[in-house]
Parts: C-alpha cells; sequence; structure tokens
C-alpha cells in the first residue's frame, strides 16, 4: 500500500509523522482541559440512557483513541452525546426487562449496529451529503449550537434546577427559578467567578489556560467550602468509578439483535448529522478540508470500538468539542491525552473530582460555545445577499428552536430549492458584436452594441432541466418576435449548457418546430461533447445533426453571414 493511501485510512498516523514540537504544549493542555468536562457528560449521558454512569466513561475512552488514529478531523471531540441517549434509552431497557448487565451488553450491541451502520455508508460514498453544507448552513448552525449549549448550561451556572427542552422553555425556567429565590448563591458564585477567570486571563495572560486555572480554582474553593460546612447544596461531579473498559457483550440473543437494527439506523443518521456538519464547519473554518464519507467511516469505527469494550453509540460533542478548540487543541492528540488521563485517574485518582463544582464547567462550556458565534460572517452575508442570509437565518433557527438534526435538513433543502430557483430562472442574454472590441457581448449591459440582420444570438446561463426548458422555449420565442428585422436564424451559445433531461429535450424540440415553421434556423456553439451526446442518447440526433453545431459562436456566425450573403466582421 502506497503512503497516501496509507495516510487516508490512518489520518492519525500522518499526522503523528508531521507533529510539531510548538503544537505539544496547547495540545496537552487542551486535553487535560478535556477532562474536566467529558467526565460528567459522559456519566451523565449514561445515565439517561438507563445505563450505569461507567459505560459513559468507557464510551469517553475508547472512541476518543480510535478517532485519534482514523478521524480526518484534527479537533473534532467524540463521546456520548444527549441527543442520542433517548433513543438509546428507548432502544435497549424495553429489552433489557430491568437487567443493568443485560442492558450493557444490548447498548454495546446497538453501537456495533451503528457502527456497521455508518461503515457501509462511508464505504458507499455516502458522506457526499456534508457537500451540500454551504457557508451560510455551516455558519448558521454553529450560532445555533452555540446559543444551544449556553442556554442548556445557564441553569447550571446559577445553581437552579429546571426541566429544560427548547432554547425559550429553558430561558422561561431559568429566569422564573432565578426570580423566585431557587438559584445557588455559593454555585453561582462559582460559576460566574469562574467564567470571568477565563474571560480574564484570555484578555490579559493568552499564555495562561484560563480553563485549567478555573477549574483548578474552583475545585480547590469547594473543597475548603464543603470541609468548613458552608458549600451548602453545590453540585459537584463526584468522584469516578474505578474500572477500566472491557467487552461486555454476554447474553445477547439473535432476535435482540434483529430487534435493535431499526432503531441503529436512525441513531446512525443523527449521529452523522451532528458529526458530519461539525467537522466541516470546523475544517471550513481552519482552512482544511475534510471527506464527508471518511469521517462517517471513522464515526462507525468509533462506535463499533465503544459497544466491543463496555460503551454505547456517540457522536461527535458540541460543547466538548469547542472546550478543546478554545483551549488550542491542533491534534488528536487532545483525544489520546484525555483518554489517557481519564483512564488513570480512574485507576489511580478517582476522587480527584469529588468537589469539582458542575457550575464551574458550565462556564467553561459557556466560553468555550460562545467561540461559535460568528457575527462578522453574518453581517458579510446579510450585506452580500439577501437569500444566503435567510438560509443562515434559516439554519440558525431551525438549530436552536427545533432540533440539530431538523434545522439541518431544513436547511439544506432550502438550499437545494435556492439552487432549483436560480436554475430556473438564471441569468440569460442576447448577444451583439461592438465596435473594436473582440467577440460577442450582452446587449443589456452594453446598448452600444448593434444585432447581425437576421440574427439571434441566445446565451441561457444554466443547465437545461425540467423546471427551465419551457423558461428557455419561451424566451427564445421572444427573442425572435421581437427583433428589429426578420429571423433568419437563432445561434445558441450553449457553452454554459452544462447539461440537458429528456423534459429540455422535448422543449428543444417545440422551439425547433416554432422556429422551423416561420423559416428560422436553430443551431448551436461551443455545447459540450457530453451534453451533444445526450442529445444523441436521447433520439434527438437526426433533428440536430454534425451542421447544427459550431465549435464557437464566431464561427456560426461567419457561416450565417457566408450563407445570406452578408457583410461584415464575425469578431
Amino acid at each position: 500500500m502506497d503512503r497516501g493511501r496509507f495516510d487516508r485510512l490512518l489520518p492519525g498516523i500522518a499526522t503523528a509523522r508531521g507533529y510539531r514540537r510548538q503544537w505539544l504544549r496547547p495540545d496537552l493542555v487542551a486535553g487535560l482541559s478535556l477532562i474536566a468536562l467529558a467526565i460528567p457528560a459522559g456519566m451523565a449521558y449514561a445515565q439517561a440512557a438507563g445505563l450505569p454512569p461507567v459505560t459513559g466513561l468507557y464510551a469517553t475512552i475508547v472512541p476518543l483513541l480510535v478517532y485519534a488514529l482514523v478521524g480526518p478531523s484534527r479537533v473534532l471531540v467524540l463521546g456520548p452525546d444527549s441527543s442520542l441517549a433517548p433513543m438509546i434509552a428507548a432502544a435497549v431497557l424495553p429489552l433489557a426487562l430491568g437487567d443493568t448487565d443485560r442492558a450493557v451488553a444490548l447498548a454495546g450491541v446497538l453501537a456495533l449496529l451503528v457502527g456497521a451502520v455508518l461503515l457501509l455508508g462511508g464505504v458507499l460514498r455516502l458522506g457526499f451529503v456534508t457537500d451540500l453544507l454551504s457557508t451560510p448552513i455551516r455558519v448558521g448552525y454553529l450560532n445555533g449550537i452555540a446559543l444551544v449549549v449556553i442556554t442548556s448550561q445557564l441553569p447550571k451556572l446559577l445553581g437552579v434546577s429546571v426541566a429544560g427542552g427548547s432554547v425559550p422553555a429553558t430561558l422561561g425556567q431559568t429566569v422564573a427559578a432565578v426570580a423566585d429565590g431557587g438559584a445557588d448563591a455559593v454555585a453561582a458564585a462559582l460559576g460566574l467567578g469562574s467564567l470571568a477567570v477565563i474571560v480574564l486571563l484570555r484578555r490579559l495572560r493568552p499564555s495562561v489556560p484560563g480553563i485549567a486555572v478555573a477549574v483548578v480554582a474552583a475545585t480547590a474553593v469547594t473543597a475548603v467550602l464543603l470541609e468548613v460546612g458552608a458549600a451548602g447544596q453545590v453540585p459537584t461531579v463526584g468522584a469516578l468509578p474505578q474500572g477500566l473498559p472491557a467487552p461486555a457483550l454476554g447474553g445477547v440473543r439473535a432476535e435482540d439483535v434483529l430487534s435493535l437494527v431499526g432503531p441503529a439506523v436512525g441513531i446512525a443518521l443523527i449521529a452523522f448529522a451532528d458529526t458530519g456538519v461539525l467537522s466541516r464547519t470546523l475544517a471550513g473554518r481552519r482552512g482544511e478540508r475534510v471527506d464527508g464519507s471518511q469521517e462517517m467511516g471513522a464515526l462507525g469505527l468509533a462506535n463499533a470500538a465503544s459497544g466491543l469494550l463496555g460503551g454505547f453509540p456517540i457522536s461527535s460533542s458540541a460543547s466538548r468539542t469547542p472546550v478543546a478548540v478554545q483551549a488550542g487543541a491542533r491534534t488528536q492528540l487532545v483525544g489520546v491525552v484525555a483518554a489517557v488521563a481519564l483512564a488513570a485517574f480512574m485507576l489511580l485518582a478517582p476522587g480527584l473530582t469529588a468537589t469539582l463544582p458542575t457550575s464551574a464547567l458550565a462556564a467553561v462550556v459557556i466560553v468555550a460555545a460562545s467561540s461559535f458565534v460568528d457575527v462578522r460572517t453574518v453581517v458579510r452575508l446579510v450585506r452580500m445577499s439577501r437569500t444566503e442570509a435567510a438560509l443562515l437565518v434559516a439554519a440558525f433557527l431551525g438549530v436552536a428552536f427545533v432540533g440539530v438534526l431538523q434545522g439541518v435538513v431544513v436547511a439544506v433543502a432550502l438550499s437545494l430549492a435556492a439552487f432549483v430557483r436560480n436554475a430556473w430562472d438564471p441569468y440569460r442574454a442576447e448577444l451583439g458584436s461592438l465596435d473594436g472590441v473582440p467577440g460577442f457581448h450582452d446587449l443589456s449591459r452594453h446598448p452600444e452594441g448593434h444585432r447581425i440582420p437576421g440574427l439571434v444570438i441566445a446565451r441561457f446561463d444554466a443547465p437545461l432541466f425540467f423546471a427551465n426548458g419551457d423558461v428557455f422555449d419561451t424566451w427564445v420565442r421572444t427573442l425572435v418576435a421581437q427583433a428589429p428585422a426578420p429571423v433568419h436564424q437563432v445561434i445558441v451559445a450553449a457553452e454554459p449548457l452544462t447539461g440537458v433531461d429528456t423534459t429540455a429535450i422535448d422543449e428543444l424540440v417545440e422551439l425547433d418546430d416554432h422556429l422551423a415553421r416561420h423559416g428560422v434556423d436553430l443551431v448551436f456553439a461551443e455545447m459540450k461533447g457530453p451534453v451533444k451526446d445526450r442529445l444523441i442518447r436521447y433520439g434527438v440526433g437526426a433533428r440536430f445533426g454534425p451542421d447544427h453545431f459550431f465549435p464557437t459562436v464566431h464561427s456560426a456566425v461567419r457561416e450565417y453571414q457566408r450563407r445570406w450573403h452578408l457583410d461584415g466582421d464575425a469578431e
């Protein structure tokens, strides 16, 4: 296997070969910063899925290591995800019948199936969906994700307990809880203090890892307050469970596997939607490119490994990834550092997180998520294009107020609709000649130009397909009808016509018949070979024979002038 193919299959090896010394410190800092958030998130999402908390840590350690080897994104962080937890619970718990060990085994099989679906999708190159994510969608998505994450962390930052839900619901519940005096003063002080430390250090001392300083300080302060009995009911992460990832797939029957296939497909779809959009968006911000199919395959391998070693289905993390990015992550060494350190803490120092306040973690997440907010690009797009600004707003509102998957689907659908709209009514121009200027030019932009008597030169700047065939037909007929002199020939400047379908062929035939009845010939100049081939394949090769095609507009005009004995320069 050549090195290029090997590096493509195992990007982590390629990164290791080209690793730079100056990346090491920020990667170490980012990896250690990531642990503080990965621990409570992993345990919480495991519980939300109806599984023991330790499985959430296994589903954190294993995917981080696997993705560091096979993942194409340099900064993406994988792990348990809130959007998958209820789907996992719905698929696994009815089959587990209250047996915890069986639930763990079923969750592992579910992750294996999710991995298989994603791997198959990667092999079949189905990751092309990420190519549909235009800049407005990616910017709207990130801003929407930032709002969702920040809103979800506000109650934890202020030490209040709310039911949660949509962005408006969570905000409303948080405001109501604070107004009713439900905020924990100590937790809020720790959270807001951590927020201030991170922001101030970033502005005043950028070289100091503000996230790490805030987490360590909040943990120490909480420990002191607990010692003197002044911490009240401050929520903390708690001590880590002990143990390392290990296989836990016993007791699963064939009928269980069949029952999990359907949920696995749904979870795979949502996991890739989250991961593909986030990966592509982050890569774009860093000036890099990520292959969607490769991303799908890497996510599949990470899920399969998680299932094999006591975990459950995972996805990218919209809360942990920005923490790594803000801490200065350069490569996937961040994930390796976080995974190894987490495993070491579980074995050697499980009590290290016992006094880590969740409000401090909320501050970390809020600051990190705020880095996703991109006001400058929003303003630029609003000034440049109302259509693209509308797509951005649609993606933002969909992700923030409806759901990540639904928001992206709506935005992609709107992008495709905008594309069809532009292709349905593209720019089109009648061409003419300009004195002393070579070539043929748009007469609407050059009113000083002049037409060649008896000739219409039409340029249609889009492929011909079912939605615009009639538009093209009607436009050409109008040009002929409104010409200042009787028309003998229409030359279609066909270089922009990159494709044609059967409906458009029917429209071309109708146009040719209409023009022929009025004594007008229809010919084409600069038509691409594949489009000519399609005309022949669609059965109109006899109608539009070789004499209907010219290599350039110039040659077509010269032939027209020769045929009709006109003087003048075709240039």
